[in-house]
């Protein structure tokens, strides 16, 4: 019964939010504070280079600004970061799901479940965590959905704000903030080190996604 009242619960709110976003059709793409290509480069003991995407991956997510970015440190640990940020999520553009596009780049989930990220004001908010595996190789990925100072794990809520802001604020821009790191001898080191970067991450996302 719950399941079923919260499957219509979003079904409403979205096919409200489908003829909302065709009505408010009128000037609402808003582009970062500045690009991300800015996102500092060292993290504290991390030293971060960029990579560039293919042109027809780009345009293909329809992404307005992209970072993806290998970080690295002394000891050799390695964590990828990818920002992939959309100025407006109507005509059809929707940030696409990790979940439909690791499966297709060859990654199966093995494990999934929710981390917590400190903010720098004290709260903890959750993010998705997935332990992936190709081959004998695996890698810890967190993700979330990021917007107007607020971080989302649900793709479902993260739509349901997308139609609320669209309705408040004439804004539907988001982004997908991805971190992944290898998973060597040691699971529990690697998702520990994913959080903690993807804390750096989040606070300094504060200052360009608003």
């Amino acid at each position: 019964m719950r399941t079923g009242y919260r499957y219509w619960l979003v079904t409403a709110v979205l096919g409200a939010g489908i003829v909302t976003l065709h009505v408010l059709s009128h000037g609402e793409a808003v582009p970062l504070s500045k690009p991300l290509a800015m996102f500092p480069k060292v993290l504290q003991s991390w030293q971060g280079r960029d990579f560039l995407m293919d042109s027809r991956i780009v345009d293909g997510l329809a992404l307005d600004d992209y970072l993806n970015r290998l970080y690295e440190d002394d000891s050799g640990g390695e964590l990828g970061l990818y920002v992939g940020y959309y100025k407006s999520q109507r005509n059809g553009v929707t940030i696409h799901s990790p979940k439909n596009c690791l499966p297709g780049a060859g990654w199966q989930p093995i494990n999934s479940g929710y981390a917590e990220l400190l903010q720098p004001d004290g709260q903890k908010v959750p993010v998705n965590m997935y332990v992936i595996q190709k081959g004998i190789s695996r890698q810890v990925v967190l993700y979330w959905y990021e917007s107007h100072g607020r971080i989302v794990a649900s793709e479902y809520w993260a739509k349901i704000y997308m139609v609320l802001d669209a309705i408040r604020l004439n804004r539907t821009d988001a982004a997908l903030v991805r971190v992944v790191t290898p998973v060597d001898q040691n699971g529990t080191l690697a998702r520990q080190r994913a959080i903690r970067f993807a804390e750096q991450v989040s606070a300094e996302l504060g200052t360009f996604i608003q």
